[in-house]
């Protein structure tokens, strides 16, 4: 299998094309047999070898498709041509491109999905090599002893392929640009989003590994800022909107003193975005966090818009970690609901 390195910048490609191009098959021999003491000898032309295809493989180790941002056209082996003595030519090498695992595959010139590699390990075939030709020995009969034709190697699949990467995590943070998406993930995790006091920080998603006691894990996606009209392709638009759909649960992060507005008016509005984008999205589990709690006057803040909401509440400080045990026990304990869920009943 070929094997390439994992992306080692921070540049996140969510989508990118390919051309996938299969080996073609090898030409069939036209030999007859040349032995000693054996007089007439019949045909003895070999088979050509079958060209390779190319195939896609989800490897969860790989976040990105940026590896394959600078390669575009990935080329299978033909196949050998077939031999005197009957000798069957060498079959082409397939090619295996790695992907990471949430890849959905499309058939670029026609639009229509061809295989969603959501889980490690899944694999499709998206150009398949091309069946090699038949030697003359195939062709012998009654009243043709000495075959002089064979057939020509069949050529290999081209295909344009489309990939479109949805980023598979247990929860995903949304909420406002500056809403402290970013430094929770880096406070949490090893991931280190950039971070700045602008408007839409983070450009592009941002997985992380959060580590708790007992050996207990989950991955947590940093999504990009939402802005209302999002849906429709205000601000950064309706893309990362995929990412969120592979997420079991939500983790909505408000400002709780934010500069200006409401923080309640910013939960319903980013609520109002994923239900006009799916209704699937807006019914998924959802902790509500508000953030910014060392600030002055955030308690009372947070107990008002706990009272506006009437929902739970999590107070939390990204900055100096206040509520960050509560917060992470508390998707953990959501998180195990829905595994319990999803389990099929006996």
């Amino acid at each position: 299998m070929d094997r390439q390195s994992p992306a080692t910048k921070p540049i996140f490609v969510d989508e990118v094309e390919i051309s996938a191009i299969a080996g073609g098959g090898g030409n069939g021999c036209v030999a007859f047999r040349r032995e000693k003491y054996i007089p007439h000898g019949g045909p003895a032309g070999g088979d050509g070898g079958d060209g390779g295809s190319v195939y896609l493989v989800a490897d969860e180790s790989y976040t990105t498709l940026q590896h394959l941002a600078g390669k575009h056209h990935w080329r299978a082996g033909r196949g050998g041509h077939g031999e005197g003595k009957d000798r069957h030519g060498r079959n082409g090498k397939d090619v295996h491109v790695l992907v990471p695992a949430g890849t959905i595959v499309y058939d670029a010139e026609h639009g229509m999905v061809l295989k969603d590699l959501a889980r490690h390990g899944e694999s499709v075939r998206v150009a398949t090599g091309g069946k090699g030709g038949r030697g003359n020995t195939h062709f012998k009969s009654a009243t043709n002893q000495a075959p002089r034709h064979a057939e020509p190697g069949e050529p290999g699949q081209q295909r344009r392929v489309r990939l479109e990467l949805k980023l598979i995590a247990d929860a995903g943070l949304i909420g406002m640009p500056n809403a402290g998406k970013s430094t929770l993930l880096s406070h949490l995790t090893k991931a280190r989003p950039k971070i700045a006091a602008y408007p839409f920080t983070t450009l592009h998603p941002f997985l992380g590994i959060v580590e708790m006691p007992r050996f207990r894990r989950f991955v947590l996606a940093d999504i990009p800022g939402l802005i209302e009209g999002a849906h429709a392709g205000a601000g950064l638009g309706d893309a990362f909107l995929r990412h969120v759909e592979r997420t079991r649960i939500l983790v909505h992060m408000l400002d709780v003193c934010p500069p200006h507005g409401d923080p309640a008016e910013a939960y319903h509005a980013i609520r109002d975005e994923l239900r006009q984008y799916s209704e699937a999205l807006a019914d998924k589990p959802e902790i509500i966090a508000a953030n910014k709690m060392d600030l002055t006057g955030a308690d009372e803040a947070a107990a008002e818009l706990e009272e506006k909401l009437g929902r739970e509440v999590i107070r939390i400080s990204a900055v100096t970690g206040r509520g960050l045990d509560r917060l992470t026990g508390r998707i953990w304990q959501v998180l195990e609901e829905q595994k319990q869920q999803d389990e099929p009943a006996d």
